[in-house]
């Protein structure tokens, strides 16, 4: 593990990505008012679009700390932005885990970064904690906010105590999947920085 610490360039470059997951997150969110069954596919469709921006920034990663930082500033920004705190320990705890097991490969090690972003995309299912925990009250907010009672319906069907299970393998998987993806676009900064 790089014991550096984290310089000035570090911290804008983290910045830089966080924004930049945040677009994808925020471009995705806004199908979800299409059809609640697209909220449900935020653990296919982030992991797979964010793979872009993400694989980008694992080669820029070359200490530990970065990672961890990103999923802080998202939590900060999910809570900010009315998803409230209930998901924050799953995508901090998900943030530092994708970290370390980054970082036990030095930072090169292509494989361990496929099981690092997978991990790290768990932070999206912190969308669905407050529809899970807080069911009645969030139903109710939706229902105040103009959505129908039948889209409701169906954002409740997809997304419960039952599903959730599924929907962490899924964001795991496809988190894996992305990294393949996200290599494949931006191949030639992984040959620049060394990861095999």
């Amino acid at each position: 593990m790089n014991d550096k610490k984290l310089q000035a360039k570090d911290f804008i470059t983290i910045g830089i990505f966080t924004a930049l997951l945040f677009v994808v997150e925020f471009a995705c969110g806004m199908l979800g008012f299409i059809h609640p069954y697209i909220v449900a596919s935020y653990v296919v469709m982030i992991p797979l679009v964010g793979s872009i921006p993400m694989m980008l920034f694992y080669t820029k990663i070359e200490k530990f700390g970065m990672l961890s930082i990103m999923s802080v500033l998202l939590a900060i920004i999910m809570f900010v932005t009315g998803m409230g705190y209930l998901g924050a320990p799953l995508i901090i705890t998900a943030g530092v885990v994708a970290d370390l097991i980054a970082a036990s490969g030095g930072y090169k090690s292509f494989k361990k970064t496929v099981i690092s972003h997978g991990v790290f995309c768990l932070w999206i299912c912190a969308n669905y904690f407050p529809v899970v925990v807080s069911a009645e009250s969030y139903r109710q907010d939706l229902l105040d906010g103009g959505y129908s009672a039948e889209y409701c319906d169906n954002l409740f069907r997809a997304i419960n105590y039952k599903t959730i299970p599924v929907l962490l393998i899924l964001c795991f998987t496809f988190g894996c999947i992305g990294a393949f993806v996200g290599k494949a676009v931006v191949k030639k900064h992984f040959e620049k920085a060394g990861i095999v």
